[in-house]
């Protein structure tokens, strides 16, 4: 080795690396929600909730089409926590499976409902002329259906599944989202940021998706969590009428198709 280069290495002492920091928008965030009441009990319902969908089916003390014989409307008790059903089905081993579905399928109709509206409204807000007024009263006629109505519509069309019910639900919220991005849009495109960009020369799309998306996200990532709770009763309802996720069990010998009704 060059004796200067090892001059050199034992004059630089070793600096340690420093250890990382916690960011601190991430503790001012945490912050704020521990001086919150309202927001600090929603977010542990919400991880309440999640947990229970994660370790929900492996925890649950029975299947969720097990029958207990003579124990039909049964009372909460030691064997039971919740009851049992009409089938003498357990209630909270039933609970404890369907959480994954009512956090999962409300979750993924709302984000087809996002990903469509927000590209409907980006197009129709940006773009103006024949092309908003065509999409508008598209939506407008969408919209003038009861949502009930309109999920019976596509379901009936396309039959009851997980994957229909998630594609009813989305298709049925997309021209409220669609809506709001649309007026958002309409708002920002007036701004310095999109005009500087339209003197550079970018593309309709770059404007849309890169300067003017970004800056609408958070109203409508908010829009999004509210309308997963919609979805949750929308779900519901549908599996009250018989529409929603099928469930194949063991009857009589034979795989049979529950859709609400006694077999």
């Amino acid at each position: 080795m060059d004796p200067e280069e090892h001059l050199e290495q034992l004059e630089t002492p070793s600096i340690p690396p420093s250890p990382a920091k916690p960011d601190p928008q991430v503790w001012r965030r945490v912050r704020l929600l521990a001086h919150n009441p309202t927001a600090a009990a929603a977010t542990l319902v919400l991880v309440f909730w999640l947990v229970i969908a994660i370790i929900g089916p492996a925890i649950a003390p029975y299947g969720t089409d097990e029958i207990s014989s003579g124990a039909v409307w049964k009372a909460p008790s030691a064997a039971h926590l919740m009851g049992t059903d009409h089938l003498g089905r357990d209630i909270f081993s039933r609970l404890l499976v369907g959480a994954r579905q009512m956090v999962l399928l409300p979750t993924l109709s709302v984000s087809l409902a996002l990903f469509l509206g927000t590209s409907i409204g980006l197009l129709a807000g940006y773009r103006g002329g024949w092309i908003d007024e065509i999409i508008v009263r598209m939506m407008d006629v969408m919209m003038a259906f009861p949502m009930i109505m309109l999920y019976l519509m596509i379901i009936v069309s396309i039959g009851a599944s997980a994957v229909n019910v998630v594609i009813a639900l989305g298709i049925g919220t997309t021209p409220g989202v669609s809506r709001l991005v649309r007026g958002l849009v309409l708002d920002l495109r007036n701004r310095e940021y999109v005009a500087a960009a339209k003197m550079r020369g970018e593309s309709g799309w770059y404007i849309m998706f890169h300067e003017i998306l970004p800056n609408a996200l958070g109203p409508i990532l908010v829009d999004g969590l509210v309308r997963i709770g919609y979805a949750c009763f929308s779900m519901g309802a549908l599996g009250f009428l018989g529409l929603g996720c099928r469930r194949q069990i063991r009857t009589g010998g034979r795989w049979s198709a529950r859709r609400g009704r006694h077999w």
